[in-house]
């Protein structure tokens, strides 16, 4: 439900900010005072039109704004998008520039104009000038339709087996190809298995190949470091003994304070632990030494090996980890060729059976749809002859179309299935009486249609879960008589939906749960609209000015008016 709407520099609207109930909402006021530019910012705002034209003279841009209520299918798409603000609600606005640049925000967060749009057909469904109607999207009926059945659990166990069936086609598809290609394959594969396993590789041995590699191909400076650092500790030079033997000097010499002042037997411990620790330096030393190995040839095989691994992780993997995992797919690939041709017969069972059921289901759910479909083109025609179309006709078009390789029809003929059964479901309007019946699309525009599309959502409301309906230029051609009945079905209507309407016919509008005058006013030669919504004698006037006659006759004909929509009401 539409809660508020903000608009700025948008065609003569200057500033406006409008807060709105729920029910029937009415908008009257002179023509050309911007009823229908209100409408046409909320259109904008869903995703419809918007173009620099519609950019207040002199100004840089047009902002439009305006806060739902949500309902579960926009909080789905919220979630999947990761636009969810405030649980319950959402902010969609838009931005026109007057060079005709546009953006949209959802939640504050930009998006695209399709998406934009998704949101908002399922927010607000406009009616009249617009081309922006639900009901003349023909995927839309066999939705209204199987609401209008009650076909919910049905169509869901339908739609579960149809998954079923995807499911085992897509593998049944994967496993024919596969054995289409099966020698290819498993060449492939058996070289890709070999190639992997006979460079027996282990995890993290390329760290151990690179340290290995590295100490040989710097063993020459490695021993001479080694060799000079232990001639300093253990041989000394010509002129200089061996920092061993100079070590053991100063631990003698330690060792004669500490009998003497036995406060020195720290520094003697001390003494004692470097002297240690300068012969485990010095056997360090021997023992790296002995290891350190001149081999040009290890050299050569450490680096083949480590441009073998480093190939492998090229074509199979980033590193030897993902190479392995790599090979065990291959040989799981393997085994499934190997297994194919028992796969797919069993799958192939599957199918058939699946097939079977899916048929029973379908057929089970188009006999609900036919049934409901009579009812829905009665119903709907008795809308029309109250709404004072008589003799137009409304039916439920159900076809089917021959598949050979479809679902079995009660008739036991193959057609074509989806997701949503074996039937193709449109509405067919003959709007007058010796017209024959037409999809909803080529019928005439205007009131006419609007009127059509009244008679629909009453009949349909319970269905139609979309929450703000619009209704611009519903009274076009039609009387005060046929007014007041339009009325009653709006305010029906807006029992369990959020309905706008734009009128100037007053018996119409006397069904308002809330009503909206819009008006015109000139501020330093600029016109700009302003609206002002009206309780009590306020309302009273502007029914009576509707009526052409703001004297006291026409006012006690207004509270007439409005006596009776409050009659019907109770």
């Amino acid at each position: 439900m539409l809660q508020e709407l903000r608009i700025e520099n948008f065609a003569i609207i200057q500033k406006l900010q409008l807060e709105f109930n729920s029910g029937l909402v009415i908008f009257t006021g002179e023509t050309g005072a911007g009823k229908s530019i209100i409408l046409d910012a909320i259109e904008a705002l869903v995703g419809g039109k918007a173009e620099a034209g519609m950019v207040r003279s002199g100004e840089e841009k047009a902002i439009l704004e305006a806060v739902f209520s949500t309902n579960s299918q926009v909080d789905e798409i919220l979630n999947r998008e990761e636009l969810v603000d405030d649980p319950g609600w959402v902010t969609l606005s838009r931005e026109i520039r007057k060079e005709g640049r546009t953006s949209s925000r959802v939640n504050g967060r930009s998006v695209s104009q399709s998406l934009l749009k998704e949101i908002g057909s399922l927010l607000v469904d406009i009616h009249g000038q617009s081309e922006h109607l639900s009901l003349l999207n023909t995927r839309q009926h066999i939705l209204l339709l199987d609401r209008f059945a009650g076909t919910s659990a049905q169509l869901s166990d339908y739609r579960e087996e149809f998954q079923r069936l995807s499911g085992i086609r897509k593998r049944l598809s994967s496993l024919r190809n596969q054995e289409k290609d099966a020698a290819r394959m498993t060449d492939l594969l058996k070289y890709q298995v070999n190639e992997i396993d006979s460079a027996r590789l282990k995890p993290g041995e390329v760290d151990d190949l690179v340290i290995e590699r590295d100490r040989l191909a710097n063993a020459e400076n490695l021993a001479t470091f080694g060799q000079d650092a232990l001639r300093v500790l253990d041989d000394g030079e010509a002129d200089a003994p061996s920092v061993t033997d100079l070590f053991d000097q100063v631990v003698r010499a330690v060792s004669s304070l500490a009998r003497l002042d036995p406060s020195m037997n720290e520094a003697l411990e001390k003494a004692e632990s470097s002297a240690e620790n300068i012969a485990e330096l010095s056997r360090i030393l021997h023992d790296y030494l002995d290891q350190i190995e001149i081999n040009p040839r290890r050299l050569e095989q450490m680096e083949d090996r480590l441009e073998l691994i480093k190939n492998l992780c090229r074509k199979y993997g980033g590193d030897e980890n993902s190479v392995l995992a790599f090979a065990e797919d291959a040989r799981r690939q393997l085994e499934s060729i190997e297994h194919a041709g028992e796969q797919i017969e069993q799958l192939e069972e599957e199918e058939k059976k699946c097939l079977a059921d899916l048929s029973l289901k379908a057929v089970a759910l188009s006999k609900k749809r036919r049934q409901a479909a009579g009812d829905l083109s009665l119903a709907v025609e008795r809308q029309l002859q109250d709404l004072h179309m008589p003799g137009a006709r409304f039916t439920v078009d159900i076809q089917s179309q021959p598949d050979s390789s479809g679902l079995m029809d009660e008739n036991g003929k193959p057609v074509r299935f989806d997701q949503t059964g074996i039937d193709q479901v449109e509405f067919l309007i003959a709007p007058n009486p010796g017209e024959g019946l037409k999809p909803m699309v080529k019928i005439a525009s205007g009131g006419e249609t609007s009127r059509l599309m009244l008679a629909l959502k009453n009949v349909l409301a319970h269905a139609d879960d979309i929450p703000t309906l619009i209704f611009d230029e519903i009274d076009q051609g039609i009387g005060g008589r046929i007014g007041t009945t339009v009325g009653e079905k709006l305010w029906q209507v807006a029992r369990s939906h959020q309905v706008f309407c734009v009128t100037h016919l007053p018996q119409l509008a006397a069904f308002g749960d809330q009503h909206l005058t819009v008006g015109k006013k000139i501020h330093n030669e600029r016109t700009s609209t302003e609206t002002r919504e009206l309780v009590g004698d306020d309302r009273v006037r502007e029914l009576a000015l509707m009526l052409g006659s703001p004297g006291d006759a026409g006012l006690e004909s207004a509270r007439e008016i409005l006596a009776e929509a409050a009659r019907f009401s109770q």
